[in-house]
């Protein structure tokens, strides 16, 4: 009967969200309060429950969200993206052209959120388009790839750290284990299959071509490499000098302090507000702006992330949690292969990966505590099958689409099998990594 009242919530979360069209929070708000009646939570304790769960999903996230938010939008609009696009491309050359695109969206991604990334990216990706005068896909898609394996794999995007924090991984070793799969994750599906894609001749919008800023306006290289990739450079130190000194210091306690990714976040937007901002003769005030508007672009994805908080919570108060683990701990599978097929499956049904993710973290995180799985490698796991075929249900599919000026038939053809590869790529690195750690 529990199965039954779970599947039914999890199915009404994917009518109100796909069909009905009700905003992605509004539906986690009532599917949780229905959950929670149908589960047995008495009346008065329901609505506790449900501001327990958001209140324990923000308290830790929103610091990491925003700042990231905020310093990836600076990045974009300080042209220190367009900069960086412009040293690989000279770096690559125009044969190579496609690597050159996949390495900048790699470098950006890491502190670009996905959406922002998206429309942000495309006008370096229609720069190169028009000026060489080569096919829009095949030259745009393995930077798009190289965004989609940052946001389903790498903290500080919204997914990857709220998972971190709900199954109790480290987010160091989240980050270093993320890095070692996606590499491979996206060369396979960025310019290796984007070869298969070289005949798919279209014409994108001219409204998207861009306007280009002036070299002599744009920061440093190093200014742009550094600042673009100081995030993860001060979380992997961090990790590596936690590992360096065990014992209890005070050194070890401020290594620790430094490297909370709140505090990592902090100093690096500090860092960029003056490289990419005051050091280029931009008023404060417009920083501000920059900054305000990036929290317009990911309000919605907080909310999002708060929603899907409390519907984790109201499945562990009503026990239901512990009771799915249990039937699913006696499933011949393994768990990590167990959590990515939760992920994908709600992935296809909503079409939200970050939704996917969080909500399958839910169901498994009883089933960590039973079993002997690295934390790091779940919350892998989780992501490669969040990212799982995006199809007509994802805003991302309708963003390429409409773009790149494709059709239906030619967007599931690129889009969405390399989402598809990126998730089963994500997977068999995700369990070779266990083999050794």
């Amino acid at each position: 009967m529990v199965a039954l009242i779970v599947f039914f919530c999890i199915l009404l979360l994917v009518v109100l969200i796909t069909w009905v069209k009700l905003n992605a929070f509004l539906s986690f708000l009532i599917v949780s309060i229905i959950s929670g009646l149908l589960l047995g939570i008495p009346l008065e304790k329901v609505t506790a429950s449900i501001q327990h769960g958001i209140g324990d999903t923000l308290g830790s996230l929103v610091i990491v969200i925003i700042l990231g938010a905020m310093l990836g939008k600076l990045v974009a609009e300080s042209g220190a993206a367009q900069k960086i696009a412009d040293v690989l491309m000279r770096i690559f050359g125009e044969k190579y052209v496609k690597w050159a695109l996949m390495v900048t969206g790699f470098i950006v991604g890491i502190p670009l959120f996905y959406n922002v990334g998206f429309v942000l990216m495309i006008p370096l990706i229609f720069s190169i388009v028009y000026r060489y005068k080569l096919p829009a896909v095949y030259t745009g898609l393995p930077m798009l790839a190289a965004l989609s394996v940052t946001h389903g794999f790498l903290p500080p995007h919204p997914s990857p750290t709220a998972l971190v924090l709900t199954l109790k991984a480290n987010m160091g070793l989240t980050l270093l284990y993320g890095l070692i799969i996606a590499i491979p994750a996206i060369i396979i599906a960025g310019p290796l299959f984007a070869n298969t894609l070289k005949n798919m001749r279209v014409e994108p919008l001219k409204i998207f071509q861009p306007a280009k800023i002036e070299a002599n306006a744009l920061p440093g290289t190093a200014n742009s490499f550094l600042t673009s990739l100081l995030p993860v450079l001060l979380l992997i130190a961090a990790t590596i000098l936690q590992f360096a000194y065990t014992s209890t210091t005070g050194f070890r306690s401020f290594i620790i302090f430094a490297g909370d990714p709140s505090i990592v976040m902090l100093i690096s937007l500090l860092v960029a507000t003056y490289s990419l901002g005051i050091l280029m003769k931009r008023p404060m005030k417009a920083i501000m702006n920059i900054y305000g508007d990036a929290v317009k672009d990911v309000s919605m994805i907080v909310l999002i992330i708060a929603g899907a908080g409390a519907l984790k919570q109201v499945f562990a108060d009503s026990g239901v949690s512990a009771a799915i683990s249990t039937q699913l701990g006696s499933l011949p599978l393994h768990p990590l292969l167990l959590g990515w097929l939760i992920a994908a499956v709600i992935r296809v049904c909503i079409g939200s990966a970050t939704i996917a993710g969080l909500t399958t973290a839910g169901i498994i995180l009883p089933l960590m505590s039973q079993a002997s799985v690295n934390p790091s490698l779940m919350v892998l796991s989780v992501g490669a099958g969040s990212l799982m075929f995006s199809h007509v249900n994802d805003s991302g599919f309708w963003m390429f689409k409409e773009y790149f000026n494709l059709s239906i038939k030619q967007t599931l053809r690129s889009w969405s099998l390399m989402e598809t590869i990126v998730s089963i790529v994500g997977l068999i690195g995700v369990m070779l990594l266990n083999l050794f750690v």
